[in-house]
């Protein structure tokens, strides 16, 4: 019974004492909450925005951009016959080398040896035509001489004559095209090369100037071709004339196990416009390929390397901000807080931009952490290497995806 008087006293008498003390408990509660909040940013204050810095670099940096390209040959011929036919004998195999003029086919020429004969034969019969008429003409010459028939008689003979040698001319030349067309049922190797395996068996019907017998192309040179952007062949272009004196640029590849081929190449082509579709211009570089290393249709990454420049300032590419039209980073001051920087920017190189005004190679940039950083707070700061960051003087725009070059090089192609 005094349990339940006990109880009576701590119950609230009605429901607006019960919500008082509801909300004085929830108010107390969010008292502490706010009070370990304010702790915390408190803490986070003291020890400082958490951001990753990096030291300047300066060093003389070479121009160096890199592309993805592809490998092609740079004589290739589809070899495909001139008169049509059966193939009745091959003398070579798919992949084979072959010297220019060594046989390859033969397509059966019964049909071209039965049409020389028929040419000779017409021709035969139009000389001797030719040659009675003639033997007229020479006798008509001295009968109208002498009055001993007339000069129309004459003329007509000697029109007869003019036919006829006419005639005897075009037997001659279908004579001259029989005998062309059979020689030319052995078809020879244009030039000297490898031969690919798409070469077709004994017994298929080639078509002439249609059916492609086999592929042959030249081992040696070879060419790399690649695209580049428009944006990136004026900045390079811009690198090279420095001076007034447009500098060779060297010319590497990277094959696509990582290995570097040992033989500098030389631009040789370049396109007389941009592609419409891709908004990139064509270029190809020359290579010696004496082992036969370098195959038609595989990928490589061409590098270029032209102009030095001597002591240039680089930062990451990641640390550079713009806003109105100026270019800032945020840099490690003395006090170990934030400071913006203006500074001017010169030519990309891989990651790093060259600057050319506002930082010195003593200067902490920030490199990671610049979202909502602010100037003038503390810093909290983690110092590392571009290796760490994967930082590199060498382009990464394109990148190594063999499906990417394909595409790129069927749509240069079109």
């Amino acid at each position: 019974m005094w349990k339940k008087e006990v109880h009576k006293l701590f119950l609230p008498k009605n429901k607006k004492t019960k919500a008082l003390l509801i909300g004085i408990s929830l108010a107390i509660s969010a008292s502490f909450i706010v009070a370990g909040c304010g702790k915390e940013q408190q803490q986070a204050q003291m020890q400082g925005a958490q951001v990753k810095v990096m030291q300047v670099i300066q060093q003389d940096t070479p121009m160096t951009s890199e592309f993805a390209g592809q490998i092609v040959g740079k004589d290739e011929v589809k070899v495909q016959t001139k008169v049509s036919g059966n193939v009745v004998e091959k003398y070579v195999q798919g992949g084979q080398w072959v010297e220019a003029g060594q046989p390859l086919y033969r397509i059966d020429d019964r049909q071209y040896t039965s049409a020389v004969w028929q040419a000779q034969a017409n021709l035969a019969q139009a000389q001797a035509t030719l040659s009675n008429a003639q033997n007229d003409l020479s006798r008509y010459q001295q009968l109208v001489q002498s009055n001993a028939i007339s000069r129309q008689t004459y003329d007509n003979q000697l029109a007869n004559v003019n036919a006829y040698q006419a005639a005897a001319d075009a037997n001659h030349a279908m004579l001259i095209k029989a005998q062309q067309d059979l020689a030319d049922t052995t078809i020879y190797a244009p030039m000297s090369g490898k031969l690919a395996v798409d070469d077709v068996a004994v017994g298929t019907f080639a078509t002439a100037g249609s059916t492609n017998l086999v592929t042959i192309g030249s081992a040696s040179p070879v060419y790399a071709k690649f695209n580049v952007s428009e944006t990136d062949y004026l900045e390079y272009m811009n690198a090279l004339m420095q001076g007034g004196e447009q500098v060779k640029p060297v010319v590497t590849i990277t094959l696509s196990d990582g290995t570097q081929y040992p033989l500098e190449g030389e631009i040789v082509e370049s396109d007389r416009s941009l592609s419409a579709n891709t908004g990139t211009l064509t270029m190809k570089a020359l290579f010696d390929n004496p082992n036969g290393m370098l195959i038609p249709g595989m990928f490589a990454r061409v590098r270029l390397s032209g102009q030095m420049i001597p002591n240039a300032v680089l930062v990451p590419q990641r640390a550079v901000q713009q806003l109105l039209g100026k270019s800032f980073v945020m840099v490690v001051n003395g006090d170990g807080k934030s400071e913006a920087r203006t500074v001017q920017l010169g030519e990309k190189v891989g990651s790093y931009y060259v600057i050319k005004d506002g930082l010195t190679a003593a200067d902490m940039v920030v490199v990671e952490g610049l979202s909502n950083l602010q100037e003038g707070v503390p810093l909290n700061v983690t110092v590392v290497t571009a290796e760490d960051m994967g930082f590199s003087l060498i382009s990464d725009m394109t990148k190594f995806n063999s499906n990417a070059i394909a595409g790129s090089a069927d749509k240069s192609e079109q």
